[in-house]
């Protein structure tokens, strides 16, 4: 299991990693990947090239000076794995006039709802990311793309290659492809499995997508099992090779994430609470993997949340329009900012973080400089991230952003 213990310094190196390679990496004859946000991977074939993702805008030059001297012939087709722009943002530099551009099912409408949402989620993805992609300046806006949508199982052959498209959603996307080359063995599962091999899924990420679906996830999962392939490229990081290995990762994942699934069901008909459950659930360790990408916690929330719903019935206040900070004006009033603000610094010196934070926001809602709140939330944020090790490259992001905004205000006191 050592592999599965790095800390998310690795994981923040797989994001920028593309950055440093100087050649295209050869993963059998005949088929090269550059390292990326998410990576992108050339096929060659005795009638042209194959494209598996083109990567992320911003490197779309580099990546195609890279794959150049392995090219073959004509780029008869690009296959995106999914409909996020680290897949297709260089799309432009990499299609020729006759390039088919291949997507799974609802390509085009789940990246047009996420292009109109990036007003939400690029201020949330900039919070979350902006340090550990090291930008000097935001990225080229991704580019518009008409894929021809393909029905599960489609199929084509180029020279001696034949390639075939299986739809696996849910890792990231609904539209999710995963392309298997039978006669090599080789399934490119692009983000089905995550940045991380053999780690917890993200079901809920944080800077905001579709929910993803557990059972649809373990559905996608067995797909790609039972092909029973000998190299498995995933969307980040090196192939994993061996068909042992595979199977054997893969039915770890499956049993974590099962595990997950099924006490939190159980859970939840014996009345416990989502908090509770959040808590208190864990995965055996004969049966563990990383934590870097998702976490067992959020993965119960998100479970709850995909049989349950935003109802959880603890309070009448849920079904209106009327959120409990409302109240955080009358609470300060009657309690006094100061006497919130040393109960919570009593809380995170007592190692209660999170009940300092509570305290912490409310005072902080109504008086946003009040210098004792920032200072036990700045407290009580590393406390947080103390705790986890720096396992969880977004759990890091985000209280390492938080303790920055606390640590600006701060500074301006």
């Amino acid at each position: 299991m050592a592999d599965t213990q790095e800390k998310a310094p690795a994981l923040a190196a797989l994001v920028r990693q593309g950055d440093a390679q100087k050649e295209a990496d050869g993963i059998a004859p005949g088929i090269f990947g550059v390292r990326d946000i998410s990576n992108a991977y050339l096929v060659t074939t005795g009638d042209g090239d194959v494209m598996i993702n083109t990567g992320f805008m911003d490197n779309a030059a580099r990546n195609a000076a890279l794959l150049a001297p392995h090219r073959t012939g004509p780029l008869r087709a690009v296959v995106l794995t999914q409909s996020h722009a680290d897949h297709f943002g260089g799309i432009d530099t990499f299609r020729e006039g006759g390039t088919q551009v291949l997507a799974g099912p609802g390509f085009a409408r789940n990246w047009q709802d996420m292009k109109r949402l990036q007003p939400f989620f690029a201020p949330r993805s900039r919070k979350l990311w902006g340090g550990t992609l090291n930008r000097g300046s935001r990225p080229a806006p991704p580019p518009d793309v008409t894929a021809q949508e393909i029905a599960d199982g489609y199929g084509f052959t180029l020279g001696e290659r034949r390639f075939e498209l299986l739809h696996t959603p849910e890792g990231e996307t609904t539209d999710a492809l995963s392309v298997w080359l039978p006669e090599e063995r080789i399934v490119f599962t692009g983000n089905l499995f995550g940045p991380v091999w053999l780690s917890m899924p993200n079901f809920n990420t944080l800077r905001g997508d579709r929910p993803r679906s557990v059972r649809t996830f373990l559905a996608s999962l067995e797909r790609v099992r039972v092909l029973g392939a000998d190299i498995l490229v995933t969307g980040h990081g090196d192939p994993i090779v061996g068909a042992d290995r595979i199977r054997t990762d893969l039915d770890r994942v499956e049993a974590a994430v099962s595990h997950v699934l099924h006490a939190t069901l159980e859970g939840m008909n014996a009345g416990k609470s989502l908090h509770e459950l959040m808590r208190t659930i864990e995965v055996p360790e004969d049966i563990t993997i990383a934590q870097m990408h998702g976490k067992t916690s959020w993965t119960v929330k998100a479970i709850w949340h995909e049989y349950a719903g935003w109802f959880r019935t603890e309070s009448t206040t849920e079904l209106y329009g009327v959120p409990q900070d409302a109240v955080h004006a009358d609470l300060v009033e009657l309690a006094g900012a100061d006497a919130l603000a040393a109960r919570a610094q009593d809380h995170a010196a007592k190692g209660e973080p999170l009940e300092a934070i509570h305290l912490c926001d409310i005072v902080l809602h109504v008086h946003p400089d009040h210098t004792e709140a920032l200072g036990a939330k700045h407290a009580a944020l590393g406390l947080l991230l103390s705790a986890s090790g720096g396992s969880n490259l977004s759990e890091t992001m985000w209280l390492k952003s938080e303790m920055a905004a606390c640590e600006e205000k701060l500074a301006g006191a």
